[in-house]
């Protein structure tokens, strides 16, 4: 894993989840905006599963369990799209508010995988 790829995945994270949360307490309903937002945060997810692949043939191993980083990134990577889906069948306000916690939860999972992947083993 890349750390400072992790720390902007992070930032972008909450950012979304800030931004979608907001807009959910102004009683505003799903908008391109909010789903765009969170397309980003799953196309992110999308290069960390390349870097992941590609990491141990780059010099880069995962110190950690690996079965468990792979589990959080698959989870990571169902969040946003099942986000998406709650707010295209919702188009409620609290459909914004469902967005911002699947973003700040893909937010602090990518810090944990890193966790997982740097962990020092004894």
């Amino acid at each position: 894993m890349i750390e400072w790829f992790t720390w902007v995945q992070f930032g972008i994270g909450t950012a979304v989840a800030l931004f979608c949360i907001i807009l959910g307490i102004a009683r505003r309903i799903p908008n391109d905006y909010t789903v765009g937002a969170i397309a980003v945060v799953e196309l992110l997810l999308l290069v960390q599963l390349v870097v992941a692949i590609v990491a141990p043939f780059a010099g880069n191993p995962a110190s950690g369990n690996v079965l468990e980083f792979y589990i959080y990134l698959v989870v990571a990577l169902l969040l946003p799209p099942l986000a998406v889906v709650w707010a295209l069948v919702d188009r409620s306000r609290w459909s914004n508010i469902v967005l911002g916690a699947g973003a700040f939860a893909v937010a602090v999972m990518v810090v944990r995988m890193l966790q997982i992947w740097t962990a020092v083993v004894t």
